[in-house]
């Protein structure tokens, strides 16, 4: 069993989780890269590597029962254990997503990667994290999601466009990652909410105003936490994020 933390990161080819990947490996962690694409995921490792990283890479789609099972036993065979997960895949679903105009089936589509696939994904790695003695479930979550930000006063709504698959999806994990919480309350597993902020990344075809190392701080942050830290919240660099 290795004697170094052991992180996987969902999402880890670019953008901000590839940069979650090189933050964490930056620890001295060994980062697992977990990535759907082959060569994307080969190319990721290879860079991270060659700046020193001890990176490796996981064949990882989350949507798939199969992919997913077949993740957690290369792990397993790989370290024995998982210290940390940060489930940072995630799909926007295009346009429109008006609610009176978006396709019912993108909704589906959008769900079944940003909340089932966290479901699966955790599911799969929880066995493997209760091995850990200090384990971190990092869901990274959007301010979009945000109740509160979505109906505030038109001051108030800093969240992006009218959105029915996206933020909806980012609501429901906010939810889910709440239950998470209550369940594993007497257990050392702390699982928080991350939000990155506005990006620049080909989810929003680059017209973020943050870098991807920017939005890959709060993931650092939460995947560090002391042992006595929250569980069951929502954050971004500035603090709590509303609900």
């Amino acid at each position: 069993m290795s004697e170094r933390t052991i992180a996987l990161v969902t999402g880890a080819n670019k953008g901000i989780g590839y940069e979650i990947a090189a933050g964490l490996g930056d620890l001295g962690w060994s980062v697992g890269v977990g990535a759907r694409d082959d060569q994307r995921r080969t190319a990721a490792v290879e860079r991270l590597r060659a700046a020193g990283v001890d990176a490796f890479g996981v064949p990882l789609d989350v949507t798939d029962d199969a992919s997913v099972t077949a993740a957690a036993r290369l792990i397993e065979e790989q370290a024995g254990r998982l210290d940390v997960l940060v489930n940072n895949a995630g799909i926007t679903g295009g346009t429109p997503q008006e609610p009176t105009r978006v396709d019912p089936a993108t909704i589906r589509t959008v769900v079944e990667t940003n909340v089932i696939g966290v479901l699966r994904v955790t599911n799969a790695m929880l066995p493997l994290l209760r091995r850990s003695a200090a384990p971190r479930i990092v869901n990274m979550s959007s301010s979009v999601g945000s109740l509160a930000r979505q109906s505030g006063s038109a001051a108030e709504r800093t969240t992006g466009p009218v959105s029915a698959a996206y933020a909806t999806s980012k609501t429901f994990l906010n939810a889910v990652t709440v239950q998470y919480a209550r369940e594993l309350s007497d257990t050392n597993i702390l699982i928080n909410l991350g939000c990155p902020g506005f990006v620049a990344t080909d989810l929003n075809a680059f017209r973020g105003v943050r870098t991807p190392a920017q939005g890959a701080a709060i993931a650092l942050t939460l995947a560090t936490l002391p042992d006595d830290g929250p569980t069951g919240q929502f954050f971004e660099d500035a603090g709590a994020v509303p609900w």
